[in-house]
C-alpha cells in the first residue's frame, strides 16, 4: 500500500476525499463528538458551524491526526488513516494564531514544508514566488513576519499551507482575529483561491455569515452531532430542527397551540404554514426579512397578520430594522434600503407574512 507520507510532486497531486465514519471522542466522561459521520467529496469546501463546545474543533483535530477518536474511522481517498500520525497525512492546517515562525522571514516561513521534504532550492524559490502571487503579496518575501499586518500574516500562513498542494486543507477559525472589513475581504479571497486550486477544504467557524458565504455545504453541529448537513440555501431556508433554525439567521418566534394542520394559535395572532407537525405546543418561526409592514389598516387583520405600534427604527447595513410591538408580541422586520418610505416610531402598522415562509417546530419541553 502507498503511504500518505510518500507525497508525489505537487503538480501531480490531487485533492482527497474525506470520510469520517462514526467518530466518537470523550474527555473525562464528557462526549465531545458523538457518532459523527461526514463525507466531503474531493475538491469540496465544507464548513463545520456551531456554538462553542459543539465538537467542531475536536472533529478537525481528529481529521488532522492531532487527536485519536475513541471510536470511528478517518478515511482519505479510501485509505484508513485513523492511526496515521499527523505528519504523515496529506493535510495542512491554518490556525487562528497563524503559527508563523518569528525567527524566519516570510519566504522561509512559506518554504518550510518544502524544505522538510527535501525539495531543491531552485524549485523552492519558484514555488514560494508562485504562492506569494496567489495570496497577492508578491514583494514581501524578504520581510520579517512581525512587520506584516494581521491580514498579511494570515495570507502568509495560507500560502505556507497550500505551497505543496495538500490533499486536504483545514482552516481552524483562521479569520476570527481580523476586523470585520478585512475578514470579509479575506473571505472572498479565500473562496476564490480554494476554487482556483480545487483543494478539499474543511473550515471550522462559529461565524454563520462566514460559513454561509464560503462553503459548498455546511455541517451544523450541536452536542457533538450533526444537526443538519446541506447547502447554505438548505440550512437557511429549510432548517431540519429548531436548533438549526435558531442558530442560522434571525427569527421571530410565535408560540402557541399547533393543530396538526400547519396552524399555530397564539393569544394575539394565528399563524399558518404550508407544512404541519403533530398537534401540541408549537413554535412558529418567521424571519425578519419575510415580515411585511403596511400602514393600510382598513381591512381587519387575519391569519398571518397582526397590527402593532412601531417602537424602533434603525439602519443595519443594507436593510433597516423595524421593531413592532404587537400587543403580547414584539416582531422584528428587516426592510431593504431601496428608497421605500420607512415607518416612524409611534406609527400604527400591520405586520404580515406568507405561509410559505413560516417554519413550525414542536416546542421543547421545559420552555415556556
Amino acid at each position: 500500500m502507498t503511504l500518505l507520507a510518500d507525497h508525489p510532486p505537487a503538480a501531480d497531486r490531487t485533492s482527497a476525499e474525506v470520510e469520517l465514519v462514526g467518530l466518537t471522542k470523550r474527555y473525562a466522561g464528557t462526549v465531545a463528538v458523538d457518532n459523527l459521520s461526514i463525507t466531503v467529496p474531493a475538491g469540496e469546501f465544507v464548513a463545520l458551524l456551531g456554538p462553542s463546545g459543539c465538537g467542531k474543533s475536536t472533529t478537525l483535530r481528529i481529521l488532522a491526526g492531532l487527536e485519536q477518536p475513541d471510536r470511528g474511522r478517518v478515511h482519505l481517498s479510501g485509505i484508513d488513516v485513523t492511526g496515521v500520525p499527523a505528519y504523515r497525512r496529506d493535510i495542512h492546517t491554518v490556525f487562528q494564531s497563524y503559527a508563523l515562525f518569528p525567527h524566519l522571514n516570510v519566504a522561509d516561513n512559506i518554504a518550510f514544508p518544502l524544505r522538510q521534504r527535501g525539495v531543491s532550492r531552485t524549485e523552492i524559490r519558484g514555488r514560494v514566488a508562485d504562492a506569494l502571487a496567489l495570496v497577492h503579496l508578491p514583494s514581501v518575501g524578504g520581510q520579517a513576519v512581525a512587520s506584516l499586518s494581521g491580514g498579511q500574516q494570515q495570507r502568509i500562513a495560507l500560502a505556507r499551507a497550500i505551497i505543496d498542494r495538500p490533499g486536504v486543507l483545514l482552516l481552524d477559525e483562521p479569520l476570527s482575529a481580523l476586523d470585520r472589513g478585512l475578514r470579509q475581504a479575506m473571505q472572498l479571497e479565500l473562496r476564490l483561491l480554494q476554487q482556483d486550486l480545487g483543494i478539499t477544504t474543511v473550515l471550522v467557524t462559529h461565524d454563520q455569515e462566514e460559513a454561509l458565504s464560503l462553503a459548498d455545504r455546511i455541517v451544523i453541529m450541536s452536542d457533538g452531532r450533526a444537526e443538519q448537513i446541506g447547502t447554505a440555501e438548505e440550512v437557511y431556508d429549510h432548517p431540519a430542527s429548531l436548533f438549526v433554525a435558531r442558530f442560522v439567521g434571525e427569527q421571530n418566534e410565535i408560540r402557541g397551540a399547533g393543530d396538526a394542520h400547519g396552524r399555530v394559535d397564539h393569544a394575539d395572532v394565528s399563524v399558518a404554514a404550508e407544512r404541519s407537525i403533530e398537534a401540541g405546543a408549537a413554535i412558529a418561526l418567521i424571519r425578519p426579512e419575510h415580515v411585511r409592514v403596511s400602514a393600510d389598516l382598513t381591512a381587519p387583520a387575519g391569519v398571518n397578520s397582526i397590527d402593532g405600534i412601531v417602537r424602533g427604527v434603525s439602519i443595519a447595513g443594507i436593510s433597516s430594522a423595524v421593531l413592532v410591538h404587537c400587543r403580547g408580541l414584539n416582531l422584528l422586520a428587516r426592510i431593504p434600503r431601496d428608497g421605500r418610505v420607512l415607518p416612524r416610531v409611534g406609527d400604527e402598522i400591520r405586520c404580515s407574512w406568507d405561509a410559505a415562509q413560516v417554519r413550525i417546530f414542536p416546542a421543547p419541553e421545559g420552555e415556556s
